[in-house]
């Protein structure tokens, strides 16, 4: 399990290099706009006032609950998050590159102060409790062994094997930037389906993870996102 792991994350770090660098190249047409990514192959773990954040949640507990576990299960659960992957996600509505359209209007007014503290915030809170998933269905299965035959990787090389986030490993190889991968554990079945096919789309493509991401979700037919999503969501 360790050394699959570690080369999954190798490879999708690999991915992510990739990726980026075409990102990156200048167009060669003079008229094409060049897609600004976020760029979080080496995106340090951030810090944060989460006291000072408590104080700034008002509105998002509209969506994400007072407590950080969202209302309705159109929207993320927030509390117990890496700090890092919610700044990463502010900063890329604030930015632009990736959109909604409530949360890019929300974040276009936060400072960088204001979404670090808010990301703290939120990551200090507890995380919704523990369900019970069926560990022999499909989406276990492809959770945490992939599908070799069909090219799809094990979800836990990125995301741990209990879906509460990487589990960074000793190593002299380059390592992915493990804070700004999210923890996927209880998140709605139906939040999940959504960001997949939106990844699968190409709607959400805003930063290197992303591009990772729709890669990934190139080998995933509809009812292994279906799996994934209703795993996860009882995990």
């Amino acid at each position: 399990m360790t050394n699959r792991t570690s080369l999954l994350g190798v490879f999708l770090f690999g991915c992510s290099m990739a990726m980026g660098c075409v990102a990156q190249q200048p167009a060669a047409d003079a008229a094409a706009t060049p897609v600004k990514l976020l760029d979080q192959r080496r995106m340090q773990p951030i810090s944060g006032d989460a006291q000072a954040g408590a104080g700034k949640a008002a509105v998002c507990a509209a969506c994400h609950g007072a407590q950080g576990v969202a209302i309705a299960p159109t929207f993320p659960n927030l509390a117990g998050q890496s700090a890092t992957y919610l700044y990463a996600q502010l900063k890329e509505f604030h930015d632009g590159q990736r959109n909604d359209p409530v949360m890019t209007g929300q974040a276009a007014a936060l400072s960088d102060a204001d979404m670090r503290d808010l990301a703290s915030y939120y990551a200090s809170l507890a995380p919704k409790p523990a369900g019970q998933a069926d560990a022999s269905s499909r989406g276990a299965q492809l959770y945490l062994a992939g599908d070799p035959a069909q090219g799809i990787p094990p979800c836990q090389g990125c995301h741990g094997p209990t879906g509460m986030g990487p589990q960074p490993h000793p190593s002299s190889a380059p390592q992915p930037p493990w804070a700004t991968f999210p923890y996927l554990r209880g998140q709605s079945g139906l939040y999940l389906t959504k960001q997949l096919g939106d990844y699968r789309s190409g709607m959400r493509a805003g930063s290197s993870n992303a591009k990772v991401m729709q890669g990934v979700t190139q080998t995933l037919g509809d009812a292994d996102v279906q799996a994934l999503s209703t795993y996860l969501g009882t995990l």
